[in-house]
């Protein structure tokens, strides 16, 4: 019953026409009509616990079923993550503002609340002052979502306020400028890793994956906004495979199609100060125990942007072209 409860909601946010889109690749590339898809889709939906448009995604076309098992789709990590991440203790992870103060040590930009600014015309001044370009967010958007970055000469002291009311913005960061090699690799937006991070009922720390999201002439680096995602050796710091879309009618990308730089055998600075930095935010609110974290690499070294009880399971496993729900199942980590 409640995987027919999980496959109407599947319907109700369904994006038709990717779903569209994709139905004729598939038919194109394997031959399979539109009927034996909807089948395959509908069957896998209630026996795996993913959603039409993971079945593709996930590749389940001509797979049998022992690894279909592995791929872990929206209702198994909607399960997994209410789990190991109470509503309860989500507030830090889900409000931009309170993940700043709760991690603010581990972060190298600065961030200010619209009441903040409300409340101090000084510091309005001061951060126009300051910074060169600014980025506006809502404090609850996702996906990269309601993100405009606007050089600060666009905006006047007087009315800053108010024109983040107006658009529906209620923070505002310094802009924060990349490492000169990623810069380099993505010069549209700020690549960000994203390491994802379990801790066990005994409250030992450990990675689940590292991954690098790569902008593709988009001042976001969201997958779902149109972007790459590559993995990386965690051992190494460097990138190990192409980067792929969740678009499935795109190819992976040896090389960043924009620059031109190579993605497979990058390697991203400061890595062993980036996992230690992760371990270590890992550690200090215990009551979320799995988590994806988003970190920018600077000149100076990495700093967070934000975490995420929600992470996506397609920027964790398409990447290394597998499923990796098995690392959620492990005995141990059963309450």
């Amino acid at each position: 019953m409640k995987r027919l409860v999980y496959l109407g909601y599947y319907f109700r946010q369904m994006n038709w026409p990717m779903l569209r889109r994709f139905m004729r690749h598939t038919r194109k590339e394997s031959g399979m009509g539109s009927a034996r898809q909807v089948f395959g889709f509908l069957s896998d939906s209630l026996r795996y616990n993913i959603s039409p448009l993971e079945w593709y995604q996930f590749g389940f076309v001509g797979m049998d079923a022992a690894e279909k098992a592995t791929w872990a789709g929206t209702g198994t990590m909607y399960e997994f993550q209410r789990r190991v991440n109470p509503p309860a203790g989500r507030e830090i992870l889900n409000d931009k503002r309170a993940f700043y103060r709760a991690y603010r040590e581990f972060c190298r930009h600065g961030l200010w609340s619209l009441r903040e600014l409300q409340d101090d015309s000084v510091l309005v001044q001061r951060i126009l002052a300051q910074h060169e370009k600014l980025v506006f967010k809502d404090a609850t958007g996702n996906c990269g979502t309601s993100v405009c970055i606007v050089p600060s000469a666009e905006r006047s002291a007087p009315d800053l306020t108010r024109w983040m009311s107006d658009n529906g913005f209620d923070m505002v960061e310094s802009f924060i400028e990349q490492h000169p090699d990623m810069q380099a690799l993505s010069p549209s937006g700020v690549n960000t890793v994203r390491i994802f991070t379990l801790l066990d009922e005994q409250g030992a720390y450990h990675a689940l994956g590292c991954r690098l999201r790569i902008s593709v002439d988009s001042p976001v680096d969201n997958l779902a906004a149109g972007n790459l995602a590559a993995p990386i050796d965690e051992e190494t710091g460097q990138i190990s495979g192409p980067g792929i879309y969740s678009d499935i009618t795109r190819k992976p990308e040896s090389s960043h199609p924009v620059t031109g730089v190579s993605i497979e055998g990058f390697q991203v600075p400061y890595w062993a100060e980036t996992l230690e930095l992760v371990k270590q935010a890992s550690l200090k609110h215990p009551q979320n125990r799995s988590i994806g974290w988003d970190v920018a690499i600077t000149e100076n070294g990495p700093g967070l942007i934000e975490g995420n009880h929600d992470w996506c399971k397609l920027v964790w496993q398409l990447p290394v072209k597998r499923g990796l729900k098995p690392l959620l199942e492990d005995a141990s980590l059963e309450n």
